[in-house]
This record gives C-alpha cells, sequence and structure tokens, in this order.
C-alpha cells in the first residue's frame, strides 16, 4: 500500500487491511539488538534491524520513529546545551534540536531503504511526538525542568516540525502519527487548532494524519475533524475519523480486550520487559478480534 493509510482503515463493516497498529520499538530493540543499541546509524544497518522486527511481528502498519532518531543522534554527536546559547524561547530548543542536517539524511536514506524493503505491501507511517510534547523534551535535554509553554510556542514548534517533514516529502510515505504524551497533564483540545501548519504539508502529499491522544484525554469531536484515526484508551468514537482502541494495558496483561466495532482498530504499545511467547500470544487475540 503505497497510498495513505486511510485507505485501509476498517470501513463501517469493520473490513480493511489496518486491524491491529503496533508501537514496538522498544520491545523489538531490547529482543533483537539488546539494550543500548542503536539502529539509526545508517539506512542500510536500520534496515537490518527493520526487517526483522517487521518479520517478528507482522504488524498491519509499519512505523518508523522519529523522536528515536532524533534522541540517538543527539547522545551521539550532539550538543544541545551549546547550539543554544543564551536563548531562551522555548519553542528554540525544538529547533535546534532539528536543525542539524546529518539525521536529516539519515531519515532520508532510512525512509528509502524501508520503502523498498516493504514494496508497498504495508503503509508505512512516521511517528512524530506531539509539538508540545517534543518541544518539552528538547528543553529537557538543555536541562530546562522550568518553562511555561504557550500557544504560541506550540505553533512554532509545529513550523519547526513540517520543516522536518519536508525533508521525506518526495518518498511515498503513507501519513504521519503525531503522538501526545501518555501523562501529559496541560493537553489541551485547543493544542489541536495549532497543529495547521504540520497537518497542511501532510495533506499537501497527499497523506494521512492520525492522532494519539493521552491517556485520560476525551476532547470533543469537532477537534479531532482533521485527522483520519484517533488513537485513545478512552473515545470509542471520534466523528469522521476512524479509533484506534489502545489496549495496550490489556495487551501487556492478558486482560480483556472488547471486539471492535464498525471503524475500529486495535492500537497497542508493546511493553519492552514482556516475554516473546506472551506477545504473540497477545497478537494472536488481537488478529481474532
Amino acid at each position: 500500500m503505497s497510498g495513505p493509510f486511510a485507505e485501509g482503515l476498517p470501513d463501517t463493516s469493520g473490513k480493511g487491511s489496518i486491524r491491529v497498529w503496533l508501537k514496538s520499538s522498544a520491545y523489538t530493540k531490547r529482543v533483537l539488538l539488546g539494550e543500548g543499541s542503536d539502529p539509526w546509524v545508517s539506512g542500510a544497518h536500520y534496515l537490518a534491524y527493520f526487517s526483522q522486527a517487521q518479520g517478528l511481528l507482522k504488524p498491519d502498519v509499519a512505523v518508523l520513529e522519529v523522536g528515536e532518531l532524533y534522541d540517538a543522534w543527539n547522545a551521539a554527536h550532539g550538543d544541545l546545551v551549546g547550539a543554544m546559547g543564551n536563548r531562551r524561547k522555548p519553542a528554540t530548543a525544538l529547533r535546534k534540536l532539528l536543525e542539524p542536517e546529518a539525521p536529516r539524511k539519515v531519515l532520508a536514506e532510512v525512509v528509502e531503504a524501508v520503502l523498498a524493503h516493504l514494496r508497498g505491501q504495508i503503509p508505512l507511517v512516521l511517528s512524530v511526538p506531539s509539538p508540545r510534547s517534543w518541544m518539552d523534551h528538547a528543553n529537557r535535554l538543555t536541562g530546562r525542568t522550568d518553562i511555561e509553554l504557550t500557544g504560541d510556542d506550540v505553533e512554532d514548534a509545529t513550523m519547526y516540525m513540517a520543516d522536518l517533514i519536508r525533508t521525506v516529502s518526495a518518498f511515498p510515505v503513507s501519513g504521519l502519527l503525531i503522538e501526545e504524551a501518555r501523562d501529559e497533564a496541560n493537553f489541551s483540545a485547543d493544542d489541536l487548532t495549532r497543529y495547521q501548519s504540520i497537518i497542511n504539508v501532510v495533506r499537501h502529499y497527499r497523506w494521512s494524519v492520525a492522532l494519539r491522544l493521552p491517556a485520560d484525554a476525551n476532547p470533543p469531536a469537532e477537534a479531532m475533524a482533521n485527522f483520519d484515526a484517533v488513537i485513545s484508551s478512552q473515545i470509542q468514537q471520534a466523528g469522521s475519523a476512524s479509533v484506534g482502541l489502545d489496549v495496550s494495558a490489556a495487551f501487556a496483561r492478558d486482560g480483556v480486550i472488547a471486539p471492535r466495532v464498525g471503524r475500529q482498530f486495535y492500537f497497542a504499545e508493546v511493553d519492552p520487559d514482556l516475554r516473546p511467547e506472551s506477545v504473540l500470544d497477545a497478537l494472536t487475540r488481537l488478529r481474532g478480534g
């Protein structure tokens, strides 16, 4: 599937190629590479890891965690504190994190290599932290923990992220997933209206766009109107968007998983400490639902 991933989302009868969407990089890196390993060295290095991970779990969506790339690069090569200098605007930390050309080049190499490997069989989605989450994270990397983020800061961060997405605009990526922090206490539905610059870029490239909400968030349907899919552990419907039922907790504890209804699909973040046999058993349960 080289088109937008929305084409594979379940229809009103529940039929569609996307039934199980996984966030599994922490788990597959531990199982396949060991603690502390970095697969983001190059396109070829990442592909060697990625192909094994796909064969292990066989997800319906291939996901590249772009935030992990930047954390790995910054840990190995970055000097974010030095790059900041005396600048104090909260969004500047994210701009400086995303600015270097080297990780952008790696991202393009990885996307090209993964797409060639997938050969259009399943959609490729880029996952990024939400503008507020990524901006907060970037500031913490500089040692700042006392920042207060405004709506204008969120809009600035969104523009810097949109510029990053343009790096891979030439490739037939299927979409973008924007992930809010799981425990984001400052999440507001107003933030979603400030993501327009990145949504405009994604739509221009004919990609689909999904949103993962914080654990306890339940924004009104109109606030989610710009998204093709909304992933949540709280809501069952999101207006015209498909809903990814976040069953991560039940997945990890062998708990009860409610059956899908209509345009719903399952989403699970795989606990990196789970045993491989437990993960495969849980996946069998999801695929039977």
